[in-house]
This record gives structure tokens, sequence and C-alpha cells, in this order.
């Protein structure tokens, strides 16, 4: 049951996004500096003295994955208004193969089965654009920008990671989410995207999208792997796709092209082999969206 709402909940990021009248960096911005304000006092309250305990290099890395985080918002966001909701959410779900690609990179060993399933991820994917190209070459722009939304995921959870095995959940989510908020604060006031000014239903689903996609969400995610098998857990965040595209094609009316189905179902069976093969005993990557 928890595993369920937790799903709803991250399937309602796509959606959301593309339904608020705000700047695509402002909205990364504000559910970063919100969730930032959520945490913060908790983490000053339970985490006192683990924050004043970390080392240089924890730090660091803590940084360095806020910066990453941020990237990977900075792209994936903007790319919901360029594509739908369906393409967008499918291709940034390519995070486990650009991990498995990047602990290739490393020098860790990456079995033949994960490979088969990076190959038959990446057809789907490049099927996927293909279809999309057919659309226009603005949803073919967003693609690319799904795309790489999906592997700056995958260098945040791989620099996370390193700080994971000496740092607490809430002190690294805290440190990560307000790191990644300053640096797109920075860009938002480079770039003169309106930070104000809102209606009040936008608000309202700025609030929904912290509350429910990067709260709620990610903290269920982490309670069910306490009971529930991590390859399980990352099978069952796969169904993120089709539920972000049931939500747009519901309400937001966005139907994808014929085509874009079996892609997409390509796209997630290659997907489902790269975690089967490559995650188990692992913690799975719990997704950003």
């Amino acid at each position: 049951m928890l595993l369920a709402v937790a799903l709803v909940a991250v399937s309602t990021s796509g959606p959301l996004i593309a339904a608020t009248a705000v700047p695509a960096l402002a909205i990364a911005f504000w559910r970063n500096a919100m969730a930032t304000g959520v945490l913060l006092p908790v983490a000053l309250l339970r985490c006192r003295e683990e924050l004043r305990s970390l080392d240089r290099r924890e730090w660091r890395l803590a940084g360095l994955a806020g910066v990453l985080l941020a990237l990977h918002f900075a792209t994936w966001i903007p790319s919901l208004t360029y594509t739908s909701v369906a393409s967008a959410t499918a291709l940034v779900a390519t995070q486990p193969v650009w991990a498995a690609l990047l602990s290739g990179a490393r020098g860790v060993p990456v079995g033949r089965a994960v490979w088969v399933g990076i190959a038959v991820a990446m057809s789907g994917a490049v099927l996927l654009t293909g279809t999309d190209l057919q659309v226009s070459g603005r949803a073919l722009f967003g693609d690319a920008l799904a795309l790489a939304g999906g592997a700056f995921a995958a260098m945040y959870m791989t620099a996370g990671s390193e700080v994971r095995r000496s740092v607490s959940t809430t002190t690294y989510t805290t440190l990560c989410y307000a790191t990644t908020a300053l640096v797109l604060l920075v860009v938002c006031v480079v770039g003169r995207q309106s930070l104000a000014g809102y209606d009040a239903q936008d608000w309202a689903k700025l609030v929904a999208l912290t509350a429910g996609a990067q709260l709620l969400g990610h903290s269920l995610f982490n309670r069910v792997l306490r009971t529930t098998s991590p390859t399980v857990v990352s099978l069952s965040i796969l169904l993120e796709i089709p539920g972000a595209a049931l939500i747009a094609a519901l309400f937001l009316d966005q139907r994808p092209p014929l085509l874009a189905i079996p892609a997409a179902a390509l796209l997630v069976c290659g997907l489902g082999l790269v975690i089967r093969a490559g995650s188990r005993g692992t913690t799975p990557s719990v997704p950003v969206e």
C-alpha cells in the first residue's frame, strides 16, 4: 500500500509541472527551496552533532550532488514545455542505463545481461524520439533535454551514494536540496526568471509538487526498502512512466502518438533488464522527478 501511494505521488510530478504556469527554472528552485524549508529544522533538531562532525570530503560530495541535482532539474523540468509528459517521463527514467555506463567508465564490471538491457532500452528511446520527431523538432529538443536529465540524475545518485556511506538520509538530503536551491536561485536571478507574482493556483501546485513527488514519494520509497527487495522497488518505480502518461491524458488531454506506446514499452522492458541484472542486493536509485 505504501509503495502504491509513493508511485502515485511521483507520477504526479510531470503532469503538475506541465500544468503549472510558472517558468521552468523557477519551478525547479521553489520545489527544492520548499523541501529545504521543511527538512532544515528537522536536521538542526535531530542531526546537529552529525552536521558538526562532517569532514571536507563529505561536504564536498554533498555539494557536488546538489549541483548535479540542479542540472537534472534544469534540464528535465524545461523538457516538459517542449515534449509530452509521457515522453519526458519515459526518457528521464533512463537513469539506470546512465548509471550502468558510469559504473563501466569507473572500472566496475558490467555484466552481459546489463548490456542487453541497455541495448533494448536505448532502442526504445531511439524509437520514441523518432516518433516525436514526426510530431515536431520542438518535441525532439524536449526529448534531448529529458535524456540529459536522466544522465544528470545518474551522476547525482553516484555522487550521493558515496556520501550516504557515512551520512544519514536526513542530513544528506537537507544539504543536497539546499545546495540545489541555491544554485537554481543564482541561475534564476541571472536569467531574470520571475520568482514571484504567481496566482494562488500555481502556488498550490508548487506546494503539491514539493509535498508529493519531492517529499512524500521519496520518504515512502525509503520506508518500503526496509521490508521489500530493492530490485522489486526499483522495478515498481518504472510504473511511474504509464502512471504519469495516464494522469496527463486524463487531466491535460495529452495523448501520445500510437507508435509511442510500443516504444515506451520497449524502453521499460530494457530498463527492467538493467535493474534486475545490476541492482541485486543494492539500494535502488529513488527517482528525483
